[in-house]
């Protein structure tokens, strides 16, 4: 379905909801923001030109609700329907329903969606076309004896991954063959209880590796590929800091990495905005497929600031029917950028969330600074939602020049009534070995440790 867009409905909330409206504004279309009970006085209400309560404070009564969001967006006489990251973005189903209504579901096809939110099945596609996976079972396991046979063959350490999962939900390490029979019925009851399905999946566990993911943007007919992001600062399989172009990369492998991605996407018959996710062993080269993300990363904004391309602007005009205007041989990476995750979270107590009112805030500016934010003064963070209170990016003609830059802004930025990760972030920007380039996805485990 493509036609014109004159009106979305913007289905998520936060700092990604202004980022559509703002894009929306930019290309002349109308936005209905809709917003849950505890969102009443949110920046994105604020903003969009129009508004509607879809429901309690609880995400399952108001952004998962499936029924709630298209009664307002066909009451609201919208076109579309932005999901954003999160919430309802890479349900197939939702996106269905958006087309059963004649709504416009910007982002892929539920077919699409599908396949490549079935993390199995993605694997399967992957190794069928020649695009290399780690070693692992072929297909979901059903039972711990089908686990243990699997990793008999693979061998520990092993990794057990929740099918339709993402951001380290379903997801346990497993070391020794006695901790399996646990840690799998742990994995597939949060999985059950996350994604309303328990299928797990196994991989061989590699240590020491980088996270790569490369930003796929595919329209009919053309897949591109906008160069990769280095994601391998996280804790507990969530992102802390990203960067790209990642300084593990060679030219020719960033050219192999990519063509995997597009070729993938390609056989996929994907359209829109997507991520493909590798493993990279820095030492030999080799780089794995993991999953794809079949939507807007939260990330996306330091491939805009390397490519200057419009992702979200890209994501409305394809899923109205418009055409890529550029070729592979056309997209550039410029300078070097670097964004950190401003979390309400105590990060000396664990990285507790803090839920609370933000009393004071300053945000950081200069050259090369961007701040995707939704909060300002007397903002009252709920406490039903993830804790992302600003994404902080930071650009740069090197990558020394971004860090410094980023060094720069996060002293400059003040955010007071609660606590957050700058100063995590601090600390992790004056790392000799980050500034060096030399980080794993074990990184932050070790700082934290030493």
């Amino acid at each position: 379905m493509t036609r014109p867009i004159r009106s979305v409905l913007v289905a998520n909330r936060g700092e990604i909801a202004v980022r559509v409206i703002r894009a929306c504004r930019e290309l002349g279309i109308e936005t209905v923001q809709a917003y849950s009970e505890a969102d009443r006085y949110s920046l994105p209400v604020k903003l969009a030109d129009r508004s509607v309560c879809i429901g309690g404070p609880r995400s399952a009564e108001s952004y998962l609700n499936p029924a709630f969001l298209i009664s307002a967006a066909s009451t609201r006489k919208a076109d579309a329907i932005h999901p954003g990251y999160g919430f309802l973005s890479e349900n197939a189903d939702f996106a269905e329903l958006c087309r059963l209504h004649d709504i416009i579901f910007i982002g892929p096809n539920p077919e699409v969606i599908s396949l490549m939110g079935n993390k199995a099945m993605a694997r399967k596609l992957a190794a069928q076309i020649g695009v290399p996976t780690t070693p692992g079972s072929a297909d979901t396991v059903a039972s711990v004896d089908e686990a243990a046979s699997v990793t008999e063959q693979v061998g520990y350490p092993v990794i057990l991954k929740a099918s339709a999962g993402g951001g380290g939900r379903g997801m346990r390490i497993v070391w020794e063959p006695k901790d399996l029979r646990e840690a799998f019925q742990q994995a597939q009851k949060e999985s059950k209880a996350a994604f309303a399905d328990g299928s797990i999946y196994i991989e061989r566990y590699l240590t020491e590796i980088r996270h790569i993911e490369v930003q796929v943007l595919a329209d009919h007919a053309t897949v591109l590929h906008l160069g990769e992001r280095d994601c391998s600062i996280q804790k507990r399989h969530q992102k802390l800091i990203e960067e790209s172009p990642s300084p593990a990369l060679t030219g020719e492998l960033r050219a192999k990495i990519g063509e995997a991605a597009v070729r993938l996407a390609k056989h996929a018959g994907y359209t829109n905005a997507g991520t493909v996710e590798f493993i990279l062993n820095e030492k030999t080269g080799e780089f794995f497929f993991m999953e794809m993300n079949t939507r807007i990363q939260v990330e996306h904004p330091i491939t805009e600031m390397v490519t200057g391309f419009d992702l979200v602007k890209s994501q409305i005009q394809i899923a109205s029917g418009e055409s890529l205007q550029v070729s592979q041989d056309q997209i550039t990476l410029k300078g070097h950028a670097i964004e950190c995750r401003i979390n309400a979270e105590d990060f000396a107590c664990n990285f507790m969330p803090c839920p609370g009112t933000v009393t004071r805030y300053l945000c950081p500016g200069g050259p090369g600074i961007r701040v995707d934010s939704h909060i300002f003064p007397g903002y009252q963070i709920p406490p039903y939602y993830d804790s992302l209170l600003a994404k902080l990016i930071a650009w740069g003609r090197t990558r020394d020049e971004a860090i410094s830059r980023m060094q720069r802004a996060l002293r400059e930025l003040v955010i007071e009534g609660v606590k957050t990760t700058a100063p995590f972030h601090t600390m992790l920007l004056d790392d000799a070995r980050f500034q060096r380039g030399e980080v794993s996805t074990r990184f932050v485990q070790d700082l934290l440790a030493a």
